[in-house]
């Protein structure tokens, strides 16, 4: 048995407004056992020091993180797509790019260094949105799964938790244009060829989940929607879709099939509390009270969102629908929970010239509880008995955060702020450092592998 008492400077409890100062929080075998705010006299047991082993977390400690929408690979890109013009669709050019040099050694390099990035960054457990299942042409590796296992194996490697939400991709567009190019390595056929090949499919160690993700409306025909939610369904696991990201999406949509992409999934039975619609930049309000009605969440991706200049979403009108809304770094052209969670804010002021849309705890929930739960881990984002003992602690006297109040982290801190990481009771980051990836040398070298200077 493994037992560790901490003691928290601060601690965002569960339901709170804001940090609660002095928090012992016990731990045994990976979970929490023990939440106890200190009276403002000292321990609660009088002449006994019950706080001699516990280990000190100055700072204030968060639940640990989720980053519910990843796409690994394009950690690749960071730096090199921005400095001219063009839109998603130009930039997917590039990325393709990347694709075209990636294969099950060279992707569990890379996705280890990622990994371990989000986990300087405080995120605990991450969703990957993996859709690059086989080899170049589209001829599939001798284990079909390969890249699959790659993943599993490099969240591994850098100690968080993975749900992965295999993709289905099947077409070029709304109207079913075929696959080409890079995107051949994507494609299985047809929607029961991918439940096929994800059925074989088991992944290696307790850190690792399964779930299904519809990679969009213009990559799974109508007809074969309900194949992927039906697999999904079955098997009680979450199921991701990119929705509405784009205007051209939405327009494709309607002219094939005479409604919006939202009312579309709606049809084939794809929507749900187990659906999280990813993005939805560009729905119609129809979209978002169908969305609410049917308690599908929506996973935002501000810094990707803005990066590829798609837009800001109603994120205010989505979370008063009933929309549980959760977060996500995408492309990862910043990995850093903190920035995407105040951008929920700050893009809702820059979209209605007002403020005060989202209070701290709101985006506490999204970035932490809701991103959990969208992935399927429904016992942790909470510091509460009985959750995952998943503790990210965040310093507040760098020169972001000092003078700032526990609660105003959000409008201050950075990933750079997180000083100490522990995943299902195990610390994986100290004073700021990885404890078992060289993170900037291990991002360097995979980089350097699948990119083309």
């Amino acid at each position: 048995m493994t037992s560790t008492r901490w003691l928290a400077e601060y601690a965002w409890l569960p339901e709170q407004a804001e940090p609660t100062p002095d928090v012992l929080i016990e731990t045994v075998n990976g979970r929490i056992t023990g939440v106890t705010p200190l009276s403002p006299g000292g321990p609660p047991d009088a002449g006994v020091d019950v706080l001699a082993d516990a280990v000190r977390l100055p700072g204030l400690t968060l639940p640990g993180l989720a980053n519910a929408h990843s796409h690994a690979f394009h950690r690749a890109l960071r730096g090199r797509t921005h400095g001219g013009r063009g839109d998603f669709w130009s930039w997917r050019d590039q990325m393709y790019a990347v694709t075209a040099r990636l294969d099950p050694d060279s992707y569990l390099a890379l996705a280890r260094a990622v990994y371990a990035e989000m986990a300087l960054a405080g995120i605990t457990c991450v969703g990957e949105f993996h859709y690059l299942h086989h080899g170049a042409g589209g001829t599939p590796y001798d284990d079909p799964n390969a890249m699959s296992a790659a993943l599993v194996e490099a969240a591994a490697h850098a100690g968080i938790r993975l749900t992965l939400l295999d993709t289905c991709y099947l077409t070029a567009s709304v109207d079913g244009k075929p696959l080409t190019g890079s995107q051949l390595r994507f494609g299985d056929g047809d929607a029961s060829r991918w439940a096929e090949r994800v059925d074989a499919f088991t992944p290696d160690g307790e850190h690792a989940r399964l779930g299904a993700a519809i990679h969009s409306v213009r990559a799974v025909p109508a007809e074969q929607l309900a194949t992927v939610a039906g697999w999904a369904h079955r098997r009680d696991a979450p199921l991701h879709v990119h929705l509405s990201e784009q205007p051209a999406e939405n327009d494709a949509c309607r002219a094939a099939h005479g409604r919006t992409p939202t009312g579309l999934l709606s049809d084939h039975g794809v929507l749900g509390r187990s659906t999280t619609a990813v993005h939805a930049t560009h729905p119609t309000s129809g979209d978002v009270n169908l969305l609410g009605e049917t308690r599908t969440g929506v996973c935002l991706c501000p810094t990707t969102e803005r990066d590829l200049a798609d837009g800001i979403g109603p994120a205010r009108r989505m979370a008063d629908a009933g929309i549980p809304l959760s977060l996500g770094s995408d492309s990862h052209a910043v990995i850093d929970p903190f920035e995407e969670a105040r951008a929920v804010e700050l893009d809702e002021r820059l979209r209605t010239r007002k403020r005060g849309h989202f209070a701290p705890v709101e985006l506490l929930t999204a970035a932490s509880a809701a991103g959990h739960a969208a992935l399927g881990w429904t016992d942790a984002g909470r510091i509460a008995v009985g959750d995952r003992a998943d503790l990210v602690t965040v310093r507040l006297d760098s020169v972001r955060t000092a003078g700032v109040s526990p609660a105003g982290v959000w409008f201050a801190a950075g990933a750079a702020d997180v000083a100490q990481v522990v995943v299902d009771g195990r610390v994986l980051v100290r004073d700021g450092h990885h404890l078992t990836v060289d993170v900037p040398q291990e991002l360097a070298t995979s980089i350097a592998e699948v990119t083309v200077v």
